[in-house]
């Protein structure tokens, strides 16, 4: 009956103080359980998670882009919002939650509707945004390492990402009356995550306007674009201390020209579980 009512059951049976979730594919390093438990020795903190590697980031060049978005995603985006106490996803691979806090949220998370159909994907986002409406901390613990399966065909990431981004515009929804009880920064990052994906889209579909109504390329555009991701890469790599993030620069491309048509697709899609 999949994982959200096998997590439930689990819960329900359980008797400990915090509940560590980890997916059937994550490895974790030995210290994890020890270092998110201490995250939780805070009562206001209702979940922690750890940073997030693939596992199998050898086998393919796709593998080795998707570990360095996993780097970037948690290191720059959930670091970002650890700062003030709201990490917007704790990711389902590997979190801890406060028992606690999950048995009172367990209804709502059990009985997950959109448009009036049950909602059965995106579990660790919407989980996150329930601990933050009912008044706890999420956290990001970057030393608890934890190593998972990630897609190594396009076929299977495009598939994963159209589940991630129907669950991201279901629970942003979800999400907006929780943003003015924030910080201002978290405000700031959601319209900022959006708005700055749709003013790329828009500038792509000019530039292809461009190309068919005057046959020249638009290089305004792809300079514009080009010293983005450049300056994007340089500071991943310079923080990262590793040259290999230089290549993400592939992943503009797989943005554009994959990723952008998928959540377009998703948006105009959301009921479809």
């Amino acid at each position: 009956v999949g994982k959200r009512k096998a997590q439930i059951a689990a819960i329900t049976q359980s008797s400990g103080d915090l509940i560590l979730n980890v997916d059937s594919d994550t490895t974790i390093a030995p210290d994890v359980v020890s270092k998110l438990a201490h995250k939780m020795r805070d009562p206001a903190v209702g979940a922690a998670m750890g940073q997030m590697k693939a596992s199998n980031q050898a086998d393919t060049w796709l593998t080795r882009l998707i570990d360095m978005e996993y780097w970037l995603a948690c290191n720059e985006e959930r670091a970002a919002q650890a700062r003030f106490g709201a990490v917007m996803c704790c990711c389902g691979p590997c979190a801890m939650y406060r028992r606690s806090a999950m048995l009172s949220l367990l209804d709502q998370y059990e009985t997950q509707l959109y448009r009036g159909k049950p909602s059965d994907f995106g579990e660790d986002r919407h989980l996150t945004i329930l601990m933050l409406s009912a008044g706890f901390r999420t956290e990001y613990v970057p030393s608890a390492i934890a190593a998972t399966v990630v897609p190594d065909t396009m076929g299977v990431y495009l598939r994963q990402q159209l589940r991630w981004a129907r669950s991201t515009f279901r629970d942003t929804l979800l999400a907006l009356p929780v943003l003015p009880g924030l910080d201002r920064y978290l405000t700031l990052d959601a319209i900022g995550q959006n708005v700055g994906l749709l003013l790329l889209a828009l500038s792509v579909l000019t530039g292809i306007g461009q190309f068919a109504l005057t046959a020249t390329l638009p290089w305004w555009t792809i300079l514009v674009i080009g010293s983005m991701t450049l300056v994007r890469c340089s500071v991943a790599a310079y923080r990262a201390r590793e040259l290999r993030f230089l290549g993400f620069a592939l992943h503009t491309l797989v943005n554009i020209f994959l990723l952008i048509p998928l959540k377009a697709y998703a948006l105009c899609t959301l009921s479809n579980s």
